[in-house]
């Protein structure tokens, strides 16, 4: 029944959307999106900026989640602490942020009758922040706890070593907590510069997701973003380098007090704007080999050498990371290493993936996209991640380019990305476990394993 609907759902996704979604852009560059949803009498209210980790240099790292932090705070038409968040409180909204490698959002889900409220708060918060010096330094320490929680978990420290050696020297473009000093000496002043050269209108999309009517939300934020000056294009004036392709496969051990050992394989993957065929391929390949009846799983999983193990490709502008994570035993883990280094050499073979099986992913994708039109709230943290990442055209069109991947298409994506290519891998297990097996850094790179 999956199979028999991705035609339907193919041909739906873009008419549907189309029935929905409407758009408009200010004067000043802004873009507004207004997805109508009468389903409840809810709306969400979303500020979507290009900023993000991305954007860090040396010296800069977690800023960007930091400012985050200080969005529902005083400005200046709420000038006192906490005066925001009364405000918010009188409208009945929940609301929240969140920072990711290429993409900051703020949001406020409310009554549908308190959205002009939220659209006048987001663009106060947007427009004037005071970056009060009480204000940062608490926030300051909220973040701090927030390193301190990361720093307790034992795979915080090896994700971090892991993109250290995947993007080396850029490792800051991916660290969105950021570093301790950085965030222990953050200035006011240093925000503003943020604020001045990536808060800009012609860099921010505002999002209403709910019971609203287009036209009433179009007026609201004329009247809210409509006198709000053009900047600077800030990735024109200040152009984000390349990352650099990985040269050479490198690897690390990871010693701490686990019961499992828990291995992880990462390669620079493809840049949805300047790939983007190949992040649909990276998608459906991901869920193809996931699939129980893979012969991927059943080398691997069902003859017992991995409790689990899994593909998984993240779409961003800036070489998004494919992963391989897995889960074995001690006594098994050196066979399940060299076992998992011949499928990976296998990927792109005929018949490793069946058409069969890619039909499948291809119908569950399509419909899993579909049925996340249904919320309006999360709906407009979709659009909004696509519209920072790649761009709105790129979703509108994702389920008809998606089902048009084909084998070839996979065996291809494979071979470019994956296939010989240089890797990092880490290897997480408890020291006694290292210990008797006398596991080396040699021992996971790719040559020793074959």
């Amino acid at each position: 029944m999956v199979l028999l609907a991705l035609p339907a759902t193919l041909a739906a996704q873009r008419t549907e959307l189309e029935k929905v979604l409407q758009r408009k852009v200010l004067a000043n560059g802004m873009e507004i999106i207004v997805l109508e949803n009468h389903g409840v009498p809810l709306a969400t209210a979303e500020i979507v900026v290009r900023n993000g980790s991305f954007t860090q240099g040396p010296g800069n790292e977690g800023l960007a989640h930091l400012y985050e932090h200080m969005f529902f705070k005083a400005n200046d038409e709420l000038p006192r602490p906490d005066e925001f968040i009364a405000r918010a409180s009188e409208l009945g909204a929940v609301f929240n942020a969140q920072t990711r490698e290429e993409v900051v959002n703020y949001y406020m889900t409310l009554p549908k009758d308190s959205v002009a409220g939220a659209i006048g708060l987001l663009a106060a918060a947007l427009r004037h922040p005071k970056f009060l010096k009480e204000e940062l330094e608490r926030e300051r320490q909220v973040v701090l706890g927030e390193y301190d929680r990361n720093e307790s978990n034992p795979f915080f420290a090896m994700s971090n070593d892991l993109d250290k050696l995947l993007y080396p020297g850029h490792f800051g473009r991916k660290n969105i907590i950021g570093e301790r000093q950085v965030l222990s000496t953050v200035t006011p002043e240093q925000l503003r510069e943020i604020q001045r050269k990536y808060y800009v209108p012609n860099n921010s999309v505002l999002i209403v997701a709910g019971d609203v009517k287009p036209a009433e939300i179009f007026r609201l934020a004329e009247a809210a973003f409509g006198d709000w000056k053009t900047g600077p294009d800030p990735f024109v004036a200040d152009p984000i380098p390349p990352i650099p392709a990985l040269k050479e496969s490198t690897a690390i051990i990871s010693e701490q007090a686990v019961n499992a050992v828990t291995v992880y394989i990462k390669w620079q993957g493809p840049s949805v704007r300047k790939d983007p065929g190949a992040t649909y391929a990276a998608d459906v390949f991901s869920d193809a080999i996931n699939q129980s009846v893979s012969t991927f799983q059943k080398r691997l999983v069902d003859t017992g050498l991995f409790q689990a193990v899994g593909f998984n490709y993240y779409t961003l502008d800036q070489a998004g990371p494919i992963s391989v994570q897995g889960q074995t035993t001690p006594d098994k883990l050196k066979e399940a290493l060299a076992a998992l280094e011949k499928e990976l050499a296998q990927l792109a073979a005929p018949g490793y993936i069946t058409q069969e099986q890619l039909d499948a992913s291809k119908a569950e994708r399509a419909v899993s996209t579909a049925f996340g039109m249904d919320r309006a709230s999360e709906f407009a943290h979709t659009l909004g991640f696509w519209w920072a990442v790649a761009d709105l055209e790129y979703y509108m069109g994702y389920i008809d380019n998606m089902g048009k991947q084909t084998l070839q298409d996979i065996q291809a994506y494979a071979k470019k990305y994956i296939i010989g290519k240089p890797r990092v891998i880490g290897v997480q297990l408890d020291p006694e476990s290292r210990k008797k097996l006398a596991l080396t850094v040699a021992d996971l790179l790719p040559r020793a394993i074959q």
